[in-house]
C-alpha cells in the first residue's frame, strides 16, 4: 500500500460555485469520506480557509518578506486535500474521480514516499530535531 494525496484545486470561478452551493457539497463530502472509510482507504482530509486570510512568505532575496496571501500570480488555489491508503496510483486516480467537486476544480494526485524512501541522513536530522525538542534543547 501506498499513500496518495488528493490535492484540491479550484479557480475563484469554481470556489463560489462550491459555496452557492455549500449544504449540498459538504453533505456529498460526508458520504464520499465514509465511502472511503468503509473501503479502508482513508487516511485524513482537511479544507482551507479563504486564501485572502492567509499569507506568503517569500524567499527572493536575503530575508524572507511576508505578504498577505493569496499569492498574487496563482490561477488555481489549494483548498484542501484527501490522504488515501491505497495499493497504486490507479486506485487513487479512480478515487478522484468520485472527489464531489464544482465544476473548474481539479484534482492534483501526488504519492507521499515512505520513510523508506527518506535519505538516511534526512532521518538522522529529524531524530535528532524530535530527541532535542522532548529534552528541552533548541
Amino acid at each position: 500500500m501506498a499513500q496518495y494525496m488528493l490535492i484540491m484545486r479550484g479557480t475563484d470561478e469554481s470556489n463560489a460555485a462550491m459555496m452557492a452551493n455549500i449544504d449540498e457539497m459538504m453533505t456529498a463530502t460526508r458520504v464520499f469520506i465514509e465511502d472511503m472509510a468503509k473501503a479502508g482507504v482513508y487516511v485524513g482530509a482537511e479544507g482551507l480557509d479563504d486564501p485572502g486570510k492567509g499569507v506568503v512568505v517569500h524567499f527572493d532575496g536575503e530575508a524572507p518578506v511576508v505578504t498577505d496571501g493569496p499569492y498574487g500570480e496563482t490561477k488555481e488555489l489549494f483548498g484542501g486535500f484527501f490522504l488515501l491508503d491505497v495499493a497504486s496510483k490507479q486506485e487513487a486516480v479512480e478515487w478522484a474521480k468520485r472527489v464531489p467537486a464544482a465544476p473548474g476544480s481539479k484534482i492534483e494526485i501526488r504519492r507521499v514516499p515512505g520513510e523508506d524512501e527518506v535519505p538516511e541522513q534526512s532521518g538522522e536530522f529529524v531524530k535528532e530535531g524530535a530527541s532535542r525538542e522532548s529534552s528541552g534543547q533548541s
